[in-house]
């Protein structure tokens, strides 16, 4: 039965500040850091071993996974980074406080660029602070202006496809550490969840969701490692 394991980032330094982040490169919080040492610590305990592993550009999440291989003394498991994993791109929004931008534009106006499935947040400003385009990671990649959840869907899926997949259909036991809206693509896609229902999902940083596929990798189980603790 192929295995996954998913895992979002431990807290970062704008989730504390509760800052919308997207694509901005934030490190973790102490509490982050704790995260995911406490997660490897417990993919440890219950006995469970990788194959291979992959992850975004971006570094919150790559330093989640490197100090949870670390606590499952893994760390030479191979790493496979791409950029279709990186979290939601927030565009205009970016490094903005949540608060004071729903004092500025309304509850209900924040929370559709949050929660709605295909309406982006406001595009990015040319000249932003937070513009990527000349990030070296990103060459080659139209850095997106803004993403609706959809939008993020449909980048991140074919990368599952055509990378990740194949790996699980030949046996092959992966552990993947990203971003909230990467991972609803991920959990939407394996469970099937509706367009409706995908946006209200929380995904709490640093734990482990384990998942059972079938051969086909149709979700036979899903359950965060904390409830079977």
């Amino acid at each position: 039965m192929p295995q996954l394991v998913l895992i979002r980032h431990g807290q970062s330094q704008w989730n504390l500040e509760n800052r919308f982040t997207g694509w901005w490169d934030v490190d973790l919080t102490e509490k982050g850091t704790t995260e995911a040492i406490d997660a490897g610590k417990a993919l440890k305990a219950a006995g469970m071993e990788f194959d291979l592993c992959f992850t975004s550009y971006q570094t919150r999440a790559i330093k989640t996974l490197n100090l949870a291989l670390e606590a499952m003394d893994r760390l030479w498991l191979p790493v496979t980074k791409n950029w279709q994993l990186n979290e939601r791109h927030y565009g205009g929004l970016t490094g903005l406080d949540k608060q004071q931008t729903r004092d500025r534009h309304g509850d209900e106006q924040v929370h559709i660029w949050r929660r709605s499935f295909d309406t982006p947040p406001p595009a990015m400003d040319a000249g932003s602070a937070f513009d990527l385009s000349g990030d070296p990671r990103y060459a080659g990649v139209k850095v997106p202006l803004a993403e609706s959840l959809k939008n993020t869907i449909e980048r991140v899926l074919p990368y599952w496809n055509s990378a990740i997949a194949p790996e699980l259909k030949a046996g092959k036991r992966v552990l993947i550490s990203a971003h909230g809206n990467s991972l609803r693509a991920l959990v939407k896609h394996l469970s099937g969840i509706s367009d409706d229902d995908i946006t209200g999902l929380e995904i709490p940083t640093g734990q482990p969701i384990i998942y059972n596929l079938d051969e086909n990798l149709n979700e036979v189980e899903r359950y965060y490692l904390k409830d079977r603790s």
